[in-house]
């Protein structure tokens, strides 16, 4: 008697183990360690000259997950550390997957960023990074479209001058819509991370 009602309590409790296990909701999706931005609209044609003088637009890289940056080759901290943690970024990817990444290099300094120097500074990071340019209007109005801003200002007792410009880069879908923002000194990891989440979201 007192083995069957044991018997029937050790079934009840099973049963209610069982239906809170049921009930717990689903493992939570990844998270993006960037910032998710597939709600906004703003962006632009990217009509502008790349580092061989061939005119592109965001057209051309239908396709691709493009990784977008805007610097300038003077730029003494941002910009390499950019490029550098992004080209990291690719060689913890599969080979496979970071094929289908473009990453473009925006020149905010067209006044000493001729294609020569593009083409000698750009490539080194990655040989597949490209360099886009253009003149001070086309610059201008690219910035607009995707709410970069950069100015040029001299420091007293140093030659030459500066461009502040806005830190991070955009990474834009196969369509060409927005998808994440990942900020300057995102480790290279982290970007890794999100870019293959990117592309794999399931």
């Amino acid at each position: 008697m007192v083995l069957r009602r044991w018997l029937g309590v050790w079934v009840v409790l099973t049963g209610l183990m069982l239906s809170l296990v049921a009930c717990q909701p689903a493992t939570p999706e990844q998270a993006f360690l960037g910032t998710d931005i597939r709600h906004e609209t703003f962006g632009g044609p990217l009509a502008l000259t790349d580092h061989h003088g061939v005119k592109r637009t965001l057209k051309d890289f239908r396709g691709k997950w493009v990784v977008l940056f805007f610097g300038y080759t003077h730029c003494p901290d941002v910009c390499p550390t950019t490029l550098g943690d992004t080209a990291a970024a690719l060689r913890l990817m599969p080979p496979e997957d970071a094929k289908k990444v473009q990453v473009i290099f925006v020149s905010v300094d067209p006044e000493r960023d001729t294609l020569a120097m593009l083409r000698d500074f750009v490539p080194y990071f990655h040989p597949d990074f490209l360099a886009l340019t253009g003149t001070e209007a086309e610059l201008a109005q690219t910035a607009k479209d995707f709410r970069v801003v950069f100015s040029k200002h001299t420091t007293a007792g140093v030659g030459g001058y500066l461009v502040d410009h806005t830190a991070g880069s955009y990474v834009l879908d196969p369509e060409g819509k927005l998808s994440l923002f990942l900020p300057f000194a995102m480790p290279a990891a982290d970007m890794a991370h999100d870019l293959k989440l990117l592309m794999h979201p399931s």
